[in-house]
């Protein structure tokens, strides 16, 4: 089913070897490394923010669980709305940090020729 796709060409699953593939060019390693840093500190701060809700409900347990409209609590409030607007600002950060970059270095030609980024 897979091989009747003429687009590209077909490897067969488990077929190739890692070790035979060519090294990344500089500026693809410099790119990834960026990203994987990017990537990590976001990742790391909305994992502390999260890590943080039950922290608050154990210590801070009479304002965590006080009402703010509705009946809504501060820490639902918190898990549910905060957290998702959180993954949205991180998601738009992680974009638009890495349309700059792909600039910075289309901008400075470091691409190999006939690879266009973005």
């Amino acid at each position: 089913m897979a091989n009747e796709y003429s687009e590209y060409a077909y490897v067969e699953a488990g077929t190739v070897d890692v070790s035979e593939l060519e090294p990344l060019d500089e500026s693809t390693s410099k790119i990834m490394k960026d990203e994987f840093k990017t990537g990590f500190r976001l990742t790391l701060f909305y994992y502390v923010f999260i890590l943080a809700i039950p922290i608050l409900n154990w210590y801070a347990s009479d304002f965590m669980f006080s009402r703010m409209w509705g009946g809504m609590t501060y820490s639902w409030f918190l898990t549910s709305i905060v957290a998702m607007a959180m993954a949205f600002i991180i998601a738009y950060i992680h974009t638009t940090l890495y349309e700059k970059r792909i600039k910075k270095y289309q901008s400075l030609d470091q691409l190999p020729e006939g690879r266009k980024l973005g």
